[in-house]
């Protein structure tokens, strides 16, 4: 899996902290997304995706 972040479009909703928190959080200056683990685990794929898929700026890409 290849996770990739346009932060340039990032609105700092934080819903991919609340998808997958061991995989993402958000800068404390201004909310913008930080990718933790750029190889997750097996068990977090899942919530990876999910955190893609709730993104309202469609920041994240994720391909398999």
């Amino acid at each position: 899996m290849e996770i990739s972040l346009d932060i340039d479009k990032c609105c700092g909703a934080g819903q991919c902290v609340f998808a997958a928190p061991e995989v993402f959080d958000q800068r404390d200056e201004d909310g913008v997304v930080v990718l933790l683990d750029d190889n997750p685990p097996q068990d977090q794929l899942a919530a990876v995706r999910e955190a893609a898929a709730v993104c309202p700026a469609a920041v994240i890409s994720v391909r398999e």
